[in-house]
C-alpha cells in the first residue's frame, strides 16, 4: 500500500454563511454563492485544502452525526509579527467573535492568542518572537 498523504482538513459548521464570514476576515476567498452551498473548499499554499461542510450535509451520508462537545480541533495561523497577532485578535473580537485567550508571550518563543470561530473551533494566531523573526520596531 502506498502511504496516504494529508490532502484536506474538514470543518463541520452549523451555518455556512456565518462561518465563511469569519474565515474571510482571515484572508480566505470564496466563490459567489458559497454561503448557500453544503460543501465549500479553499486551496491553501502548498496544495492542502480546507473544507467546510454543513451539519445537514454530513448527516446526509452519516445520519448518526452529532455535534461534539468540548475541544474538537484547532487551526493555527502564522502572523508576520507580534504586533500582527495583537491586531488580528483585536479586529476579530471587535467584530464580535469570542476571544478565548488574549495575546500573550508564550514561553516557547511565540506571541500567541486564540479566538473561537462561530462553531467553537479554536483559531490560534501566532508569530515567532525570536530576535531573528521580529519585524523592525517589534519588542
Amino acid at each position: 500500500m502506498k502511504t496516504p498523504r494529508l490532502d484536506l482538513i474538514g470543518l463541520v459548521v452549523a451555518d455556512m454563511a456565518t462561518s465563511l464570514a469569519f474565515y474571510r476576515r482571515l484572508g480566505f476567498a470564496f466563490p459567489e454563492g458559497a454561503e448557500e452551498a453544503p460543501h465549500v473548499e479553499a486551496v491553501l499554499p502548498g496544495g492542502l485544502r480546507l473544507a467546510w461542510d454543513t451539519e445537514e450535509s454530513v448527516r446526509s451520508f452519516d445520519p448518526s452525526y452529532r455535534r461534539a462537545e468540548g475541544s474538537r480541533g484547532e487551526l493555527a495561523f502564522r502572523c508576520d509579527s507580534a504586533r500582527e497577532v495583537d491586531a488580528a485578535y483585536e479586529e476579530l473580537t471587535r467584530a464580535g467573535y469570542a476571544g478565548h485567550m488574549r495575546p500573550w508571550d508564550a514561553v516557547w518563543g511565540q506571541r500567541y492568542a486564540v479566538v473561537l470561530d462561530p462553531d467553537g473551533y479554536g483559531i490560534s494566531l501566532f508569530a515567532d518572537t525570536s530576535i531573528d523573526s521580529r519585524a523592525p520596531g517589534d519588542a
